[in-house]
């Protein structure tokens, strides 16, 4: 199975990330064939910390001062009792799954909890999923506004995670001192329960050394042979029910319960990547639920998922051409010294490993696949070109524990060979979300036209005309691409920058536009640039929300 992802990604120094995030589709690039890649989660918490792994467990200490819902006066029919709900907050140490999250959790100011949503919105009487919630409340004040509800992106990426990292940056600010800083894991995803579960860790390296890229119809049956057993294994581990309602649709849904036991009137929230896809669906759900919405990194939401991924190889190879730049500029670059070669270059160095996978310690392999994908995530953030060029140069003399550990990075894979669920929660959420390719010849077409888009990722041994994991799923799709109709909801704010290998800078002028909202546009070859150390968006950002100041039209931040 690919390692589908959507348009997020991992962000940050070396020292202050993890994983990563990411929402619309992107290329396995590390794979034969053409799927989604997740917009991995938000760059904004690997900036400053990193994104880190699956949060487990539960907590039921109650602390004082909890906030009074409103449901009385917004839940639909038939949902009361789950919007007139109070989460029993207490203490976020049990929900920390790594060192990294323990020593960030253990911060008082930190408060978590659970929130009950019904599993199927059609039948709210029966099976509920339980949805963890982080916050980092403001301080007690005439000025406090309210909650900001952030997504990271994914989708797959953990709410609860990005908002531990994100709140202590941001307590010292305007924005910390008028809000409650507040994360939710999307439902199936992180702490939540029940999780979406598809492959081991052992199968999931299994997968990630298999060779996909043989086009031949044995190679193509074989492909397609193991996304389905991928999504037998999805079914059985995880529940057909489960699949069914893990969509935006019903994100969107649990996002306004989530509001409404906060106690806010109407919702502020801040979606990067894959969240700006949840931003835009709560829009047309709850128009005037709305009070302020920052979308940073967005998908297009009228746009067919084979735009959308073509679109999003052409930002990567325009992120592989500048780092390529960069590179030929500095002595021994593993690239050579002319930009114009670079792309070949690569193809040179990667091919070899589709043949002759390269052995590591410990038994495990560096395969094409796995070479693509730590390329891949280093190129959604400058500050991590140094360690490709490092990864590439030890390719080059025989070493692939760099472009590893930054697959390892992009997969959440864990010291003790586990996995967080990011990758298996992308897969069920993208399958469920988008319009499915079930015809072999459209397969093949969208491959091609990815490799024309993105010839760094072309493995040269020709396209495959393999069907992904989505053709098979059990369940059908609950959303299709649109022009959202939105009357009554307050201008959003939309941040585009010009070089995002991720989400085009295109989608997030398409977004403004169909939403009727501002778009602030940021000069550089990052995905997404909210609260990541650029003064000028931040400003922008700020005085947003707090009093819905729109971007100046033309608004332009430069690049840092």
């Amino acid at each position: 199975m690919s390692p589908a992802a959507f348009p997020g990604r991992p962000l940050g120094p070396d020292s202050q990330r993890r994983g990563r995030c990411i929402p619309s589709p992107e290329r396995d690039g590390a794979r034969g064939r053409v799927t989604a890649v997740r917009p991995r989660r938000a760059p904004v918490v690997a900036v400053i910390a990193g994104l880190a792994a699956l949060l487990l467990g539960a907590c039921a200490q109650v602390v004082p001062g909890v906030a009074v819902p409103d449901a009385a006066g917004s839940a639909p029919a038939g949902l009361e009792t789950f919007y007139g709900q109070q989460i029993d907050w207490g203490p976020c140490a049990p929900f920390a799954a790594t060192d990294e999250d323990r020593q960030i959790y253990a911060d008082p100011a930190l408060q978590c909890g659970r929130m009950q949503v019904p599993l199927d919105y059609a039948a709210p009487q029966g099976r509920t999923a339980s949805i963890a919630v982080l916050r980092h409340a403001a301080p007690a004040s005439p000025q406090r506004i309210g909650s900001l509800v952030l997504n990271p992106g994914g989708p797959g990426a953990s709410g609860i995670q990005t908002a531990a990292y994100l709140a202590s940056s941001l307590s010292s600010t305007e924005v910390g001192r008028r809000f409650d800083i507040v994360g939710f894991d999307p439902r199936g995803v992180g702490a939540s329960e029940p999780a979406i579960r598809c492959l081991s860790g052992p199968e999931r390296d299994a997968d990630r050394r298999d060779d996909d890229t043989d086009p031949s119809p044995a190679g193509v049956a074989s492909t397609e042979a193991e996304e389905r057993q991928t999504v037998d294994l999805c079914s059985q581990r995880s529940g057909v029910d489960v699949l069914a309602n893990v969509g935006t649709r019903d994100v969107a849904k649990d996002m306004d319960v989530l509001r409404a036991t906060l106690g806010d009137p109407r919702l502020t929230y801040l979606g990067f990547s894959y969240g700006t896809r949840i931003g835009s669906t709560y829009a047309e759900e709850f128009p005037r639920n709305v009070r302020a919405m920052v979308l940073d990194g967005a998908l297009d939401p009228d746009q067919d998922p084979t735009t959308e991924l073509v679109e999003q190889g052409r930002g990567f190879q325009g992120a592989f051409d500048a780092f390529a730049r960069d590179c030929t500029t500095r002595p021994n670059c593993p690239l050579g010294q002319d930009p114009a070669q670079a792309t070949r270059v690569y193809q040179d160095l990667t091919r070899p490993l589709i043949a002759r996978p390269l052995p590591l310690a410990g038994g495990r392999v560096l395969s094409y696949a796995d070479a693509q994908q730590g390329t891949i995530n280093a190129l959604y953030v400058e500050a991590y070109w140094p360690r490709l060029n490092r990864a590439l140069a030890d390719l080059r003399a025989g070493q692939g524990n760099g472009l590893m550990t930054l697959a390892d990075e992009y997969y959440e894979r864990n010291p003790d060979g586990t996995y967080a669920s990011s990758q298996d929660a992308f897969e069920a959420v993208r399958c469920v979300d988008d319009p499915r390719v079930t015809d072999p010849a459209q397969s093949l077409a969208r491959a091609e036209a990815y490799n024309q888009a993105a010839p760094f990722l072309d493995s040269g041994r020709g396209v495959s005309a393999a069907r992904d994991s989505c053709a098979f799923w059990p369940v059908p799709p609950t959303s299709q691409p649109h022009v959202p109709q939105v009357p009554g909801l307050t201008p959003p704010l939309v941040v585009s920058t010009t070089g995002d290998p991720a989400t085009p800078y295109q989608a997030g002028v398409e977004l403004a536009r169909a939403l009727g909202g501002s778009l602030l546009t940021k000069i550089g070859d990052e995905h997404t640039a909210t609260f990541q150390n650029s003064p000028c968006v931040d400003d922008i950002v700020t005085r947003y929300l707090i009093d819905n100041t729109p971007a100046p039209p033309g608004a332009t931040c430069p690049a840092t």
